[in-house]
């Protein structure tokens, strides 16, 4: 926390408590900082089937599998691998309307100066690659919001995801889930 003010994040279990009670029971992604407590959670809760992946392009394949299969799953994945994505985005899921929910860590909020430099570009450009495949996105981006404030507009995101069932990029600012 800071010096003097209290962090308004909101903990990891509360997303992992939010997308259990949506029935999001399979899960896969490719681990990162951005998410740490949020993959530690996952890959020890018996009541989700975590699937770990070494790549964003075979988490999105696992994911589209349970979503065929009507069975809600989402990918968890920073948004540098966003580029391992586009492909089979293009070539799969969108074309053959086979949604799937992408809660993307977005390391190097707003480019330059933030984070490290090998994260400015992305962290410029990410929501210009979902808005240039006409993906939805929503975006959480104040790390000082209320806990309560992040999981109403969570779960509003994911209420959104399941009325239109069409592919979807839940954009997090690191910091934001903690």
């Amino acid at each position: 926390s800071r010096a003097g003010t209290r962090r308004l994040s909101i903990e990891a279990k509360s997303i992992v408590q939010i997308l259990k009670s949506y029935s999001f029971n399979n899960i896969t992604g490719v681990p990162d900082s951005t998410f740490g407590n949020l993959f530690n959670l996952l890959e020890n809760d018996n009541d989700i089937n975590y699937i770990r992946a070494n790549r964003e392009d075979t988490a999105l394949g696992i994911s589209s599998g349970f979503s065929i299969s009507k069975k809600n799953s989402c990918v968890i994945m920073q948004n540098s691998g966003v580029g391992n994505i586009i492909n089979p985005l293009t070539s799969f899921n969108l074309m053959y309307k086979i949604p799937t929910l992408l809660i993307v860590g977005w390391r190097g909020y707003g480019g330059e100066p933030n984070d490290a430099p090998e994260h400015w570009i992305m962290g410029e450009k990410t929501k210009d690659f979902f808005k240039m495949l006409n993906i939805s996105i929503a975006t959480f981006e104040n790390v000082d919001d209320a806990p309560k404030k992040i999981s109403d507009e969570f779960s509003n995101e994911i209420d959104d995801y399941l009325l239109k069932k069409s592919m979807k990029a839940i954009i997090i600012n690191k910091g934001v889930i903690t």
